[in-house]
């Protein structure tokens, strides 16, 4: 797995801007396509930080706009984050005060499992695999912290 970077303040640590690359791969079809865009973490009042990632997504040889927002709000210590969708609605908790945790989401009946590794202060990676009936997939995503211009 390499060297891992603990993280003693996650929220401290991802607040800022990250350049975003994921690669989604289709298991079933071998599709594969690529996501090319920022994320920005940004404190809330009260605590917490909002995410907003946006850029491009390439599929099947055409490029459209995509966006995700997610809310990372204090966990049961400073190395740790409930990560919640934008609605409020919990995603899956965080604890990265080692480098790497391992979260599972159940969403119908498919599994989203999601591993993060932490490589270093600028630096961290995750990976999702989700599978079940509708879908078979494999998302990796590596976050670079951005250039204030970046």
């Amino acid at each position: 797995m390499g060297e891992l970077w603990p993280v003693p303040d996650v929220l401290a640590y991802l607040a800022g801007r990250w350049r975003t690359e994921r690669s989604v791969r289709d298991l079933a079809s071998g599709l594969e396509g690529r996501f090319e865009g920022v994320t920005s973490f940004d404190r809330l009042d009260g605590g917490g930080l909002l995410s907003r990632e946006s850029g491009g997504f390439t599929w099947q040889g055409a490029t459209r706009p995509a966006e995700r927002t997610l809310r990372y709000e204090p966990g049961s210590g400073p190395g740790r984050a409930d990560v919640r969708f934008a609605d409020g609605r919990p995603f899956h908790a965080l604890d990265l005060t080692t480098g790497h945790h391992v979260a599972d989401h159940p969403c119908a009946a498919d599994l989203y499992r999601g591993e993060f590794t932490v490589r270093g202060p600028d630096r961290w990676r995750t990976v999702w695999r989700v599978g079940g009936p509708a879908k078979d997939l494999l998302l990796t995503t590596d976050y670079l912290r951005g250039t204030p211009d970046a």
